[in-house]
């Protein structure tokens, strides 16, 4: 069927909608792709949102954060109605949306999960059933809910050579590990764009370092990276996930903008490095999805700090931007399907499961 997919990612830029036509299992074509950025005083708004719900004792009634929520409902409701516009199709022709929304907490050590975007008044707006809230069935069953990304690189990675890492670089990170065998080993390494970008709003009035320019032109402080990496979180052992507050851009205060950006980039990638050496096989080739992979200095030090041949998914033929909608998409299909979306391998889940929850119109 036709499937809509939405994201917005912890990179808080805005809204990815794809448009793929799937079975939810080894067939997956994509359609078309829309980006909808954020104005500058949402993604404050979404900020304090994210920084408030962390501390929070449970996920509940919020008057910030529904404000921000309706908000961001409106805003998908637009980049649904733009990508259809531009796509030659109408909402009758899609069979169901797959609608992530954003998330404002992730709290797996507490067994919830939080991510906003209101799944009725998005299937009341178009008329289309709406698989929203993928992560919490998950998280209360005792997995991480996250990554969930597994699943769909599993589906477009059938004939590459294994075994083969795809790595995906929004504000956090996660790797998927497909082995020789096809089995999935998933998690989140840490950082990616996140602090880079908190760090460039903070010191270099820019929403982010634009192809790692300003990193290129710094010295990685190694004492202070060699601190940031001894939080024991790099040692647990997968599954694992962490939220975006996890970690913050005071270790590196007090150096220049150029070292501090090269220094929370080489922070990104050492992370990477550490989270391989979890891996029961070791991929000679890692694929990066998402904005990540449009940095050149982090691709660079990716390729260096892990030793792999790190390669943009684009040489695939697979859209980097898009994959995260597109996935979002596919496993709304599977829920329809009651096909599993989550594994023990990928979020430590108990057994596979389906995730989610149908909003019908």
């Amino acid at each position: 069927m036709l499937a809509i997919g939405l994201m917005s990612g912890t990179s808080r830029d805005g809204i990815d909608a794809a448009l793929i036509e799937t079975d939810g299992e080894g067939q997956a074509e994509a359609i078309i792709f829309h980006a909808q950025p954020y104005s500058d005083d949402f993604r404050e708004r979404l900020a304090a949102a994210c920084v408030w719900a962390m501390a929070m004792d449970a996920p509940g009634e919020d008057p910030l954060i529904r404000a921000v929520e309706m908000d961001l409902t409106n805003f998908h409701i637009d980049a649904i109605a733009d990508m259809l516009g531009r796509s030659g199709h109408v909402a009758e022709d899609i069979g169901v949306i797959g609608f992530h929304g954003h998330t404002v907490a992730h709290r797996p050590e507490r067994r919830w999960t939080w991510q906003i975007g209101d799944g009725a008044v998005l299937a009341g707006a178009f008329g289309i059933p709406v698989v929203a809230d993928l992560r919490s069935a998950d998280v209360q069953a005792g997995g991480q809910g996250a990554p969930l990304m597994p699943v769909y690189h599993r589906a477009l990675s059938d004939g590459l050579v294994k075994p083969v890492g795809i790595l995906n670089l929004g504000g956090v990170a996660n790797i998927t590990a497909i082995g020789s065998d096809g089995s999935l080993v998933a998690f989140d390494t840490g950082m990616a764009s996140g602090l880079i970008d908190n760090w460039m709003q903070a010191h270099g009035d820019a929403a982010y370092d634009a192809g790692g320019a300003t990193a290129a032109r710094g010295q990685v402080d190694e004492a202070r990276l060699a601190a940031m990496m001894a939080d024991p979180w790099f040692a647990a052992p997968p599954p694992k996930s962490i939220d975006r507050e996890a970690f913050t851009i005071a270790p590196v205060e007090g150096l220049s903008l150029a070292d501090g950006a090269a220094t929370l980039t080489a922070f990104s990638a050492q992370a990477v490095a550490r989270g391989m050496d979890h891996l029961p096989e070791r991929p000679a080739r890692i694929y990066v999805a998402g904005g990540g992979r449009h940095n050149a200095t982090l691709m660079a030090m990716l390729a260096t700090r892990t030793g792999a041949d790190v390669r943009s998914v684009d040489e695939l033929g697979w859209d980097g931007d898009a994959l995260e909608a597109q996935g979002f998409a596919y496993m709304a299909v599977r829920h329809l399907n009651g096909l599993p979306i989550s594994f023990p391998g990928t979020t430590g889940a108990p057994e596979p499961m389906t995730g989610g929850v149908l909003f019908q119109p």
